[in-house]
């Protein structure tokens, strides 16, 4: 550890004071788009989106440069790179006055970015003038800074109305740089950088200085971060938009109170870091997430409109909140982000004080991110919702997020280093006074200690029943997940029939919102089960398919349900797409090699049927009242000359005794295997794995275009040949598509996987093709039959790719661990396999979202589906050139493993026996 060496107090208190306002400054120049973008959104008559990306683009400078200032500051010293980097912004925002178009708007602001990285500079500087019992105080201190916010929502508004914005993109040009020069001259170097050059000592190479980015728990910092800072920012830029298009306010009211909020935000981040240090940054954060939850709750409820049928009539009322308590709320919400943001800076400099600039600075950009991807994100959620307080929402999720993965994150701390103790207690603690030696562990959960698929004879006995039993309790969770989160491919298309009017593009986002959150939670998803035990982990995911499918039932039954629910369910289908990463995890710890692509692709397969059975059953219950009064009524709707009725409540009512059927058998028949638990941060060298990103771009040309054709299909047959009852013909796809991988897993087994998968993208690419032309000529058999055969190529690939990826790490560990013994490899090889498995899965998800939403932005630009799908093919051809050249080609990495050149190394022949 560096130690601090003895400074003289005035030069601790000018350093330190220097920095704080020289961060305020920067700070005040960072936000300056808060207060002139609203005159230059009216100038250039830009869109919600637009101005969001407009006032977030200098934070998203601001926050990518943070990790290299950061390390610069480390090797060069706080004082000079403080300067330069209050120069580098000065110039910039000078130069804001020569833009005249959006696109030079948006070039100028990233160069006023710059001011923003200023933050991991001072962290870096001000850490090392202080012990370590006072740098949360001292840090808190310096973060004070963020009160420049604040700064320019009282003053920049007057400048603004006086004398335009271009005269404060000028005062505040000249404001910074002025600090620039008074830094130089009234500091110092830091007392490690001159103890550093009195022994002629070398600073760190850049990649010493970024190993400790490795450690998870950096990256769980910077989600706290992304929270407590990103969100302030993101605020601070939001609210005088935000006041004057919900209260009326003109721009100078709107700057003032938005700077109610960003004082507390900022001064009391120092009581903040004072706290940290007198009770510690945990409580602290408990209180900050605990706190922001209540306030981001209440301050998302919209205005509301309630009509009680009382006794004496209707009895209306309202609830909305009023611009005091507003004001009220927001400034509490900023007074605990202030006390989280010093609680997290609290940990850097005492955990890594080596790395305080790269540490802090990736905190910081992560956080700053925040401040740029926000406001994007309050803006599109403007622009889909239509509601204003759509943005507090978000907010209270990813506070409930950070809360609940700290608090677990903590418990899982606390019981590994209390684990024997608890190991010894009994199950309930009415059985503590009869509890005895030969009771520890009989009551335990079903997991298997002994588990060895390779031994032959082990298999034979155990290992088969035990995996098989297993698999078919699997298998229908997984085909109830697929069959919640495809959906709303059918669904969308019967809306308008009973009295929604939605334009087509909100339907295909709603047809791929699913697409984009079950892929996105595919990615946790997959490092769940070594974690968790697959026997929970399987019954949780099921139980949560729950909530979209009631939520779905009652949504669909009033024409009046907001647009908003309908996204809000669309994301919690997604709960189905993530339960594939951890089912294919769970599955593949319980086969041996010789039958895991089999077991795989019966897993996968018979899952994928889910699409298939929700496209084929939702369309008969919709017909026919099969819940009777418990169902709801139903609507009359005319096709044509007919005229009948449609419950399409039962699109999401009829899942629901399955699912409830599906997790109770998995929580009482499935097992844990004990030597598949892993921690994330022993799964996470995959990310280190060329093959891991490799296997994601194959997987998503396979699964990814399953998923994905399955989620579009039916609307775009609708949209393409609406004289075709298309929803009758749409289940066939996923069908074929299912029904191919479940039933050619032994083909990559038997012919190899790398030759497979090079004939599978070959097919997909005449399939394209053939879509391309037949949509020319406006045939839809030929359409129809193009669609069926990509389908069947898909699936294919989708049993080859997966057969692959345990083959690639079997050989590849005979690189990566030579001193290593066979077993241990196998093991190493196995857990990996699994991960990539799992994380490949999560990215090729993402095609149930591009490839819909591909449909529709074609649509809306050119007015056709064509340039989507030459898009597609492209990518088909990148995926021929990438199979062939590492895997399949002579001297390809599965060339002589495949052709039986040389037996493949880990088989369980070559295991030593247990």
């Amino acid at each position: 550890m560096t130690a601090v060496p003895i400074v003289g107090t005035n030069e601790q208190y000018r350093a330190l004071g220097l920095s704080t306002l020289a961060f305020t400054v920067c700070f005040a120049v960072w936000t300056i788009f808060s207060i002139i973008g609203v005159q230059i959104k009216e100038e250039l008559g830009l869109s919600e989106t637009q101005f969001g990306l407009l006032v977030g683009t200098p934070i998203l400078t601001g926050s990518l440069i943070r990790i290299i200032l950061g390390i610069w500051t480390d090797q060069y010293g706080g004082r000079r790179i403080y300067t330069l980097v209050m120069l580098a912004a000065a110039a910039a925002t000078w130069l804001l006055i020569y833009a005249k178009t959006y696109p030079q708007m948006l070039v100028a602001a990233l160069g006023v970015g710059i001011a923003g990285g200023a933050f991991s500079v001072g962290v870096a500087y001000v850490s090392r003038w202080y012990p370590t019992g006072k740098q949360g105080t001292a840090l808190g201190i310096f973060g004070s800074g963020n009160v420049g916010a604040a700064v320019t929502k009282f003053l920049a508004p007057f400048v603004l109305v006086a004398y335009g914005w271009q005269a404060v993109a000028q005062v505040w040009a000249v404001a910074i740089a002025i600090m620039a020069v008074v830094f130089w001259f009234a500091t110092n170097d830091d007392p490690v950088l001159r103890a550093r050059k009195l022994k002629g000592e070398k600073p760190k190479s850049v990649w010493l200085e970024l190993a400790p980015l490795k450690n998870i728990q950096v990256w769980r910092f910077g989600l706290y971060y992304f929270f407590v800072f990103g969100a302030f920012v993101a605020l601070a830029l939001w609210l005088p938009r935000y006041l004057i298009g919900v209260y009326g306010l003109d721009i100078t009211t709107a700057g003032m109170i938005a700077a109610a909020y960003s004082i507390p935000a900022s001064i009391f981040r120092i009581y903040g870091g004072h706290l940290s240090d007198k009770y510690g940054a945990r409580r602290v954060l408990y209180w900050t997430f605990l706190v922001s939850i209540a306030c981001t709750f209440i301050l998302s409820y919209p205005p509301t409109e309630y009509v009680v049928r009382g006794i004496r009539g209707p009895v209306t009322f309202q609830l909305e909140i009023g611009l005091v308590a507003f004001t009220v709320i927001v400034f509490v919400l900023g007074f605990f982000m202030s006390l989280g943001k010093a609680a997290v800076y609290r940990h850097v400099p005492v955990y890594y004080p080596d790395s305080v600039g790269a540490v802090g600075g990736l905190v910081g950009m992560i956080g700053g991110l925040g401040g740029f991807v926000l406001p994007l994100v309050f803006g599109l959620l403007n622009d889909l919702t239509g509601i204003w307080t759509s943005c507090f929402v978000l907010l209270f999720l990813i506070a409930t997020v950070s809360l609940i993965w700290m608090h677990v994150s903590i418990r899982r701390m606390e019981r590994a280093a209390a684990e024997p103790d608890l190991a010894q207690l009994p199950q309930l603690p009415e059985m503590l006074p009869i509890h005895r030696p030969h009771h520890v562990g009989a009551m335990g959960p079903a997991v298997i200690e002994d588990w060895r698929p390779e031994d032959p004879l082990f298999w034979e006995k155990t290992g088969r029943a035990v995996a098989r039993r297993n698999l078919w309790l699997s298998i229908p969770s997984l085909l109830l997940s697929f069959a919640v989160w495809m959906v709303w491919s059918v669904v969308v298309a019967k809306l308008p029939s009973v009295g929604f009017q939605y334009t087509t593009d909100q339907l295909f986002w709603l047809a791929a919102l699913p697409g984009l959150s079950g892929a996105t939670l595919r990615i946790f998803y997959s490092f769940m089960v070594p974690i968790f035990g697959g026997r929970l982990w399987t019954t949780l995911a099921t139980w949560s398919l729950i909530i979209p499918a009631l939520g779905i039932g009652m949504a669909v039954q009033n024409p009046d349900t907001p647009y908003w629910i309908f996204l809000a369910l669309a994301l919690l289908c997604g709960f189905g797409g993530g339960n594939f990463a951890s089912s294919m995890s769970n599955i593949s710890f319980f086969f041996p090699k010789s039958e895991k692509g089999n077991a795989l692709a019966l897993n996968a397969g018979l899952g994928n049927l889910g699409v298939s059975v929700a496209q084929f059953l939702v369309p008969l219950v919709i017909t026919a009242g099969v819940f009777g009064w418990l169902g709801g009524d139903p609507v009359m709707v005319t096709e044509g000359d007919r005229t009948f009725p449609m419950w399409l409540q039962n699109a999401g009512y009829v899942w629901v005794p399955f699912i409830v059927a599906s997790a109770f058998a998995a929580w009482f028949g499935m097992n844990d295997i004990a030597s598949a638990r892993a921690s994330f941060a022993e799964q996470s060298v995959i990310f280190q794995r060329k093959h891991n990103w490799i296997m994601c771009w194959l997987y998503t040309g396979t699964f990814g275009s399953f998923i994905g054709y399955s989620a579009g299909f039916p609307l775009l047959a609708k949209i393409q040949f609406p004289e075709v009852n298309a929803l009758a013909y749409a289940f066939l796809g996923p069908l074929v598509g299912a029904i191919s991988r479940s039933a050619t897993g032994w083909i990559a087994d038997r012919w190899g996987g790398a030759r497979v998968t090079l004939w599978v993208f070959v097919g997909m690419t005449i399939g394209v093709a053939g879509v391309l032309y037949f949509l020319s000529i406006g045939s839809f058999a030929g359409f129809f039959a193009m669609f069926m055969l990509l389908f069947l190529v898909s699936g294919v690939g989708n049993a080859s790719t997966f057969q692959m990826i345990p083959a690639i790490m079997r050989k590849e560990m005979v690189r990566l661990m030579p001193e290593a013994d066979d077993a241990t490899r196998l093991r190493n090889a196995e857990k990996e396999s699994a991960a990539i498995i799992g994380f490949s899965s999560a990215i090729a998800a993402y095609g149930a979202f591009f490839i819909p939403k591909g449909y529709g932005t074609s649509i809306a630009l050119t007015g056709g589906p064509e340039a989507a799908l030459w898009g597609f093919l492209v990518f088909y051809v990148t995926c021929i050139a990438v199979t062939w050249w590492i895997y399949a080609r002579r001297g390809g990495l599965l060339y002589d493993i495949e052709r039986g050149r040389r037996p493949s190394p880990l088989t369980p022949s070559t295991q030593p026996a247990e």
